[in-house]
């Protein structure tokens, strides 16, 4: 089967959803219908809000390569880092690794950036989270935050459809030319950690 393109816009920018630290990008919260459809090989792309003037930017872009339970991911000794802290660097209190099952089956979260202001668990939250239990994890992926590229504009206006999604929701039907060559472009991109989160400018360092 065909490698797929999702494409949305990141409305918070926080380095949570997506998280890209540790080494790995990942998908633990939100956009359950992309954590539900994607599968292993596809491309999830990430564009800017117009609210941040950002729009038609790049925030991230990530190709999938293994997708985990929320239980396996909670366990999984590569993501402890990513269970959420307020010790240490900033990036640790925006760990998204924050679900598990509890003794009687019940979802447990951490406290998060998903919690009450209080650091209880947010009903609202893990209905929407949990209703997809699955993690999205990428080795490979060029994450950009606030300072990301612009989307070329061959893959906006010449294949009959905008690869940038403008509203809420998602967008996976595209042509596969317009496919292939937004995973050409992506494939030139620097990989890695290449910016902070744009939300972070709201915040007095890392």
């Amino acid at each position: 089967m065909a490698a797929r393109v999702f494409s949305y816009v990141v409305r918070y920018d926080y380095g949570f959803a997506p998280n890209p630290f540790e080494g790995f990008c990942t998908i633990a919260t939100c956009k359950p219908q992309i954590r539900r459809t994607a599968s292993v090989g596809d491309w999830v792309l990430g564009t800017g809000s117009t609210d941040k003037g950002l729009a038609g930017r790049l925030v991230y872009v990530m190709q999938v390569d293994e997708i985990l339970t929320f239980d396996d991911y909670w366990k999984d000794p590569r993501f402890a880092r990513k269970v959420p802290t307020d010790q240490g660097a900033v990036k640790r209190a925006y760990g998204d690794n924050i679900y598990r099952h509890g003794d009687d089956g019940t979802w447990l979260q951490a406290d998060s950036r998903h919690s009450l202001a209080d650091g209880k668990p947010n009903p609202g939250h893990i209905k929407v989270d949990t209703s997809v239990d699955a993690v999205l994890v990428a080795r490979r992926f060029s994450y950009f935050g606030g300072g990301g590229p612009t989307i070329p504009t061959s893959l906006r206006s010449d294949f009959g459809i905008d690869l940038v999604h403008p509203s809420q929701g998602h967008r996976c039907r595209f042509p596969q030319e317009l496919v292939d060559a937004a995973i050409a472009w992506f494939e030139t991109l620097d990989t890695g950690v290449l910016g902070r989160p744009a939300d972070w400018t709201k915040l007095r360092s890392d």
